[in-house]
């Protein structure tokens, strides 16, 4: 009878503190997430230093939530993953240096995981039938990538930003007109009472590669029309503003992954990152898959935005096919995807 293979992730690279337990890859037997949210509204945006401060605070009362719900003790978990990169360095470090006392103390092997790489991975969880190769559009406040997903520890970007990634556009744009932070989900919710077609802001087009994507343009767009509107005194439609702004980003979004797909004979699309819980980028993926004949997967909200279980995911099928850490592990907040250190 097969050993069922269980995983304790930690993740800490940005302003959530979560750790998680999961079997066999699939099923997550535990998952606490300590958000940083309200702290960091108080200041527009994260604060490196107090995030690193408020993982120490937390980082051990999350994991031993995690085990208590997973009715589970360290000596019966296989491996210990933890995000290694990309992310803010000292936060990382809080996740880093907490997993290898941990996996030293309890024997165990260490597993370093790329936090991209765990997003992608966020998919299996809902999704048994889901294997490789597909192909992932990644979207977050820190990267927007259109990957290839050959297999489990096999990863090609195929597309990715040359400025802003789709995240950052939202979170500068939503500051603009006064929404505060975070600012995904808020220009999502407003968006809703807007018209999408009453401001036409621009969509980028990247010379030396179609799958590439740019926003920088498209929030310059959006901050000179709402300066122009300031100097001419005339009133901004602040829903007109985040529904024209957020068809623009989703118009391109879908419009280079159906392309990508299509051009590269591949039938299963996921989207991935805390953007991929735009209700809007969802039902336009979704819409264009249905029509190309395409199966789309897309993980629920609480697996989008930075979690554990997917780093226990992503630290299952790295620690299957032996890719483990030694105890010089350090955090690589540059770390790319498929890159092995």
């Amino acid at each position: 009878m097969k050993k069922d293979i269980y995983i304790l992730a930690i993740e800490s690279s940005c302003d959530e503190t979560a750790a998680a337990v999961i079997k066999n890859g699939r099923e997550v037997c535990s998952n606490v997430i300590f958000s940083q949210i309200e702290l960091h509204k108080l200041y527009g945006g994260v604060v490196p230093e107090i995030a690193s401060r408020k993982h120490i605070e937390k980082i051990n009362q999350v994991i031993r939530e995690a085990l208590r719900e997973a009715s589970m003790q360290l000596t019966d978990v296989d491996a210990i993953a933890v995000t290694y990169g990309p992310g803010l360095v000292g936060a990382l470090l809080v996740g880093v240096a907490e997993a290898k006392a941990i996996a030293y103390a309890a024997q165990k092997p260490l597993v370093g995981v790329n936090h991209i790489e765990g997003h992608i991975a966020a998919n299996y969880i809902e999704h048994s039938e889901l294997e490789p190769p597909f192909l992932c559009l990644v979207v977050s406040g820190g990267h927007t990538h259109l990957v290839r997903v050959a297999d489990y520890n096999s990863f090609e970007i195929i597309g990715k930003t040359r400025d802003d990634a789709a995240g950052e556009a939202f979170d500068k744009v939503a500051r603009a007109i006064g929404l505060g932070y975070p600012g995904g989900p808020k220009i999502d919710q407003l968006a809703k009472e807007g018209d999408k077609e009453a401001i036409s802001f621009p969509r980028a087009k990247v010379e030396g590669n179609a799958y590439d994507f740019s926003f920088s343009g498209l929030k310059s767009s959006v901050l000179n029309y709402l300066n122009q509107c300031e100097m001419k005194q005339i009133p901004v439609n602040t829903a007109d503003v985040a529904a024209s702004f957020q068809y623009a980003v989703v118009d391109v979004l879908t419009t280079h992954a159906l392309c990508a797909v299509r051009e590269m004979g591949i039938d299963k699309l996921a989207v991935a990152g805390g953007v991929a819980s735009n209700s809007s980028l969802r039902e336009s993926l979704k819409a264009a898959c249905e029509q190309e004949g395409i199966e789309f997967y897309y993980p629920s909200p609480v697996y989008c935005t930075d979690n554990a279980a997917m780093i226990g995911v992503a630290g299952y099928y790295a620690y299957q096919s032996g890719l483990c850490h030694s105890w010089d592990l350090n955090a690589v907040p540059n770390l790319k995807i498929g890159q092995r250190g």
